[in-house]
């Protein structure tokens, strides 16, 4: 594949890695895969193996290993980029075991920073997220709305990702190019069918806990609040499709290619729309004609009540805007449990 420009992907084995592997592969790129599996599955491999009918090479490392980088560096040689997704991203979980956030998702930036820097590797597409946003004082949040301290140890690691990258280039000392991309709620899985978000254990998003539900593997869904200053009292969250997004990564990689962006530029990836938990349930149940059996729990820590993205420098410097509804989103989602559903039940 030597004329395919290679690009590295950390946590490539995940819901939004492997996404973003097959929309690199689509738009002619070569993916690499560095993944150490511990919060992912060998199966996200055989279904972008099965969409894409190649075996994306992929380095089975733990990304705090400086050693294990600089191993891949050597034998991929010509790599030209990397898009940084390895950390763990569960909000709640993180309130509850920080240092295990601290330790993975910032350990594993700086060594790979390191060792782009020894291989010469300058361009970073960086995985952030909306969290840094805190509660902000007005929505939509743009790009320019201050950063405030987040809810949760997982956002304050995104936080210290992109004050990292911010401190490389006012060192004047690094000629790494990034561009940092503020997530909002990813949701959806690839229309194939073959790969989507597959959580380990108890899953920390909603749009999971509402198609294991549908589909009879959990009793009962549990809403966290529904006190919240918002119309209807339920959460409010940008919910945007997965495959929307990772083409959104595949811009940014272009970008930094063709040498058009600063040292460091920060996005938001969005849809630009709020929609609330409740919404998302009826939304749900419309197109799956599935009755959802949930209840009111209480507030989980480290949820802020609403937060939407003001997407208009997405869509403005780098050309980015969604194309899929919530509705066929949700679908997408309910097609992938389907999946799953008569895999099990096969094997």
């Amino acid at each position: 594949m030597t004329d395919r420009i290679k690009i590295l992907v950390t946590g490539g084995a995940g819901f939004i890695g492997s996404h973003v592997v097959v929309e690199l592969y689509e738009a002619g790129f070569e993916p690499v895969i560095v993944d150490d599996f511990s919060n992912s599955s060998d199966t996200a491999l055989t279904g972008i193996s099965e969409i894409l009918g190649y075996d994306v090479k992929c380095y089975r490392e733990d990304c705090k290993s400086e050693a294990a980088l600089r191993r891949i560096f050597s034998e991929e040689k010509n790599i030209a980029g990397v898009i940084h997704f390895a950390a763990f991203k569960a909000v709640g979980e993180s309130v509850k075991e920080p240092l295990k956030y601290y330790r993975n998702n910032v350990v594993s930036m700086i060594s790979l920073l390191h060792e782009m820097e020894k291989a010469g590797v300058k361009n970073l597409v960086f995985s952030s997220s909306c969290t840094v946003y805190g509660i902000p004082d007005a929505l939509p949040v743009t790009e320019k709305t201050p950063v405030k301290k987040p809810f949760s140890p997982y956002g304050i690691t995104k936080q210290i990702g992109e004050d990292i990258l911010t401190d490389l280039v006012k060192s004047g000392n690094s000629s790494l190019k990034s561009i940092a991309l503020r997530y909002f709620n990813p949701i959806g899985a690839h229309s194939s069918g073959k790969i989507g978000e597959l959580p380990i254990g108890l899953p920390n998003n909603l749009v999971p806990f509402i198609t294991q539900t549908a589909a009879g593997l959990r009793d009962k869904l549990t809403v966290f609040g529904n006190d919240y200053p918002t119309p209807d009292g339920f959460n409010i969250r940008d919910y945007i499709h997965v495959v929307d997004l990772a083409k959104a990564h595949v811009i940014a990689v272009k970008r930094l290619l063709a040498g058009k962006s600063e040292p460091l530029e920060i996005y938001n990836i969005g849809t630009g729309k709020g929609n609330s938990v409740l919404e998302v349930i009826k939304a749900f149940e419309k197109v799956s004609g599935q009755k959802l059996n949930y209840q009111i729990g209480p507030r989980r820590d480290g949820d802020v009540p609403e937060i939407y993205a003001d997407v208009t420098k997405s869509a403005t410097e780098l050309g980015f805007k969604t194309e899929t509804s919530l509705e066929d989103s949700l679908l997408s989602a309910w097609n992938w449990q389907l999946a799953l559903v008569k895999e099990s039940v096969s094997n």
